[in-house]
């Protein structure tokens, strides 16, 4: 081998390294949770059999590929087992499968969970799955267990289920332990998995969000949003920093970070006048006997049974209109918004640190998109709004992407193009900028999608109900 064709390959080599340094997607929604790559050129139209690099069969579960370098990361649920799954990304073979056996299982809706739901997270030495039956456990890039981190199984509003996902910061693993009560934000170490501190969060109910990092006038923070608060934690000791109020009552979505400012949008039913169940316009139906009172039997057949321990505020195992009446009350404290917020500011946060807000065409569970000085956010019904990062000047508000259903996966952006997907199944690849939603393609995979896409290098990795894809050119 001449010392010339030595040094073009060497030099590929590096290119290859470098190229998979830059385009890791660490965790949910890429690095701190942002949803977007800057170096990624994913395909703009992709579906089953068109620009289709891969499609492996993969177990139950509803997290988000997480991709670093070579390999795939993914969770799932199957007989009994929580698994942790790692797949070759050039053609999507299994490499190792990990499973843990509860004690006992969380409890999780149906359909709308489930024990698997929360994003692996890796920094390329440790590989930390968290499932909400049993709590951390971390293993190495070849499947071999480093450690774990018990916990009880998370007792959920609703029994709903968990829906944070871990997140590794500065050799920290920060964890949502968000319950029905005794809620908590938890940091364990990454190479050892002692736990470094846990502080509670009081005065919080039930959040579905994930952590995020914020360097805040140069104090590193952990920023995490929960029922009626949004807060912000020191990094290094979990000492609260700040608080604002102003919140929607749960929330499911994750802020996110840039142009100096940190941006929340959420909202939850119940607020606004017709968004929350009715006893007389979902429950009363399924009261067959007319005593006032639905049993679990009679929700179930009413096609409601799902929803029943969410329905029951007061947990007696019967649905009455007082149930329905403090869960209005309940809801109604919230406020559903998207927010702007200054950094700097410690305490309980009022007006003066609020940039802008914006209280039109909020998201329920997709979490906000920063991409080149915007804002986006996307309703269920295929509602998407743009706004100006810095000010809040509205580019363009609640326009229709003709991709109807309700939408779990968050809004993700590479290559001048923001890639979103619907709960049924529906993906819409719109063009960013401009005045009006420019929608650049459209396809149907069939099935549902509750993951967040992942967009590395040249190719987007998506996990249906059923299948993990890789697509690219």
């Amino acid at each position: 081998m001449t010392k010339k064709l030595f040094s073009i390959i060497a030099v590929g080599v590096c290119a290859v390294v470098t190229s998979y340094a830059a385009d890791n997607w660490p965790q949910f929604r890429g690095l701190n949770a942002s949803g977007i790559s800057g170096s990624a050129q994913p395909p703009t139209e992709f579906a089953p059999g068109t620009n289709q690099l891969w499609k492996t069969s993969v177990p139950p579960g509803m997290s988000s590929p997480c991709v670093w370098r070579d390999k795939i990361f993914l969770t799932g649920f199957s007989d009994g087992k929580l698994l942790t799954l790692c797949y070759q990304r050039s053609n999507g073979k299994l490499l190792w499968k990990q499973a843990v056996t509860p004690e006992k299982l969380e409890e999780f809706h149906s359909t709308e969970g489930s024990a698997a739901a929360s994003t692996v997270a890796t920094d390329g030495k440790h590989v930390v799955s968290y499932f909400g039956s049993c709590g951390l456990v971390c293993h190495d890039m070849k499947g071999r267990e480093l450690w774990r981190y018990q916990l009880p199984a998370a007792e959920t509003s609703g029994s709903f289920g968990s829906g944070g996902s871990p997140v590794i910061v500065e050799g920290l693993v920060l964890v949502n332990r968000d319950q029905a009560v005794n809620c908590s934000l938890l940091a364990v170490d990454v190479k050892t998995g002692r736990k470094v501190w846990e502080t509670a969060r009081l005065d919080v109910v039930q959040s579905f969000g994930t952590p995020i990092f914020w360097k805040n006038d140069g104090v590193s923070e952990v920023v995490m949003s929960g029922s009626l608060k949004l807060k912000g934690y020191d990094l290094k000791t979990g000492e609260e920093r700040w608080s604002l109020t102003g919140m929607p009552s749960f929330t499911c979505t994750t802020p996110v970070i840039g142009e100096g400012l940190l941006f929340f949008a959420g909202w939850s039913p119940g607020k606004e006048p017709g968004t929350g169940p009715t006893w007389d316009g979902m429950v009363k139906p399924a009261d067959k006997d007319n005593d006032g009172v639905v049993s679990l039997e009679e929700a179930t057949a009413g096609g409601f049974g799902s929803f029943f321990k969410s329905l029951d505020f007061n947990h007696d195992d019967k649905i009455t209109p007082e149930d329905l009446d403090k869960m209005k009350a309940s809801m109604a404290k919230g406020e559903n918004v998207l927010l702007a917020i200054k950094p700097g500011g410690k305490g309980e946060l009022n007006a003066d640190s609020i940039a802008w807000k914006q209280t039109r065409g909020l998201p329920y569970v997709p979490s906000p998109l920063l991409y080149d000085g915007r804002i986006y956010i996307v309703k269920d019904g295929g509602i998407i709004s743009s706004y100006d990062a810095k000010t809040g000047a509205t580019h363009y508000q609640q326009e229709r992407l003709n991709a109807l259903g309700n939408y779990y996966a968050s809004p993700v952006a590479a290559g001048g193009r923001i890639y979103v997907a619907s709960l049924d199944g529906k993906l819409t690849v719109v063009q960013a900028g401009g005045d009006m939603p420019k929608v650049l393609y459209r396809s149907d995979f069939g099935e549902r999608i509750s993951g967040t896409p992942a967009l590395v290098g040249n190719a987007v990795y998506l996990r249906t109900a059923t299948a993990l894809y890789a697509f690219g050119k």
